[in-house]
């Protein structure tokens, strides 16, 4: 699955840059043009509802990513659009839906990590980020979980604290780092013994631990993420979250990760 994952990364990217040019809000992949009339699941708040509007497509918006697949599997929607990196883990030969595929890729876009607007959080978490790239541990965690090709280069960075109501500091002070998640490989997902794993989830244990803190994962609705954020339910949005124009206004966001796309799966 992993080597499966790195493949269709690599590949999209390569189809993305021959793409770029043609100019079609929804790009045509050699499945055809994506179907207007169709019903499209999408996770509520999400990159893929987004897309879903921006191209005029009837949606059945769900809680999850994992959710628009089930409706997919049940018949209940035509197709799903959720984000590359989930494809590449969920649907295919040797996956948990093996009789799905993904065809029209409508977007391409990178995942940051959220903060408080203003958070010092977000510099520190830069810092990790370009010294984790550097001496290869970030990419040899994202090889664990198939992602090491959508890795996005990390520039040197120091960190920055605030000088005033300094997120780290009351981090720090709490001893936990509150990470919010949903169940979405391969970033944040469990083991079979329920603890949380994967990309995501194992960069914000790297960073708790630069912190000196312990790092605690807390599933929230999607849809309210910067609401959580802000009454200080949790420290940070960790899952995947793609850097739309909403997010980057709304909280204190981290250098890009990884490069992603919002994609159409439908059954085989």
């Amino acid at each position: 699955m992993k080597k499966k994952l790195a493949l269709m990364l690599a590949l999209s990217m390569t189809v993305g840059t021959v793409l770029s040019g043609c100019g079609n809000s929804a790009q045509q992949s050699d499945e055809g043009k994506a179907d207007t009339d169709m019903v499209y699941a999408v996770e509520a708040g999400s990159a893929g509802e987004a897309a879903a509007k921006d191209n005029g497509f009837q949606t059945n918006v769900v809680a999850s990513q994992a959710d628009a697949l089930m409706e997919v599997a049940s018949g209940t929607s035509d197709a799903a659009i959720i984000d590359l990196l989930m494809a590449g883990a969920m649907i295919g030969e040797g996956t948990s839906y093996p009789d799905m595929k993904y065809t029209t890729e409508l977007t391409t876009e990178e995942y940051g990590v959220g903060c408080r607007k203003g958070s010092d959080l977000a510099s520190f978490i830069n810092s990790v980020f370009a010294e984790s790239y550097a001496d290869g541990s970030m990419k040899e965690t994202a090889t664990t979980y198939g992602v090491q090709e959508a890795l996005v280069e990390q520039p040197e960075c120091e960190f920055t604290a605030s000088a005033s109501d300094s997120d780290v500091e009351y981090i720090q002070g709490k001893g936990t780092l509150i990470v919010g998640i949903t169940d979405f490989a391969p970033m944040d997902y469990k083991d079979e013994n329920g603890e949380w794993i994967g990309f995501d989830a194992d960069m914000a244990r790297i960073v708790a631990e630069k912190l000196g803190v312990e790092a605690q994962f807390v599933e929230i609705d999607w849809d309210n993420k910067i609401m959580e954020l802000d009454s200080k339910n949790i420290d940070v949005v960790w899952n995947g979250m793609t850097l739309t124009d909403e997010v980057t206004s709304s909280m204190e966001c981290t250098n890009p990760y990884c490069n992603n796309a919002q994609v159409i799966v439908v059954p085989n």
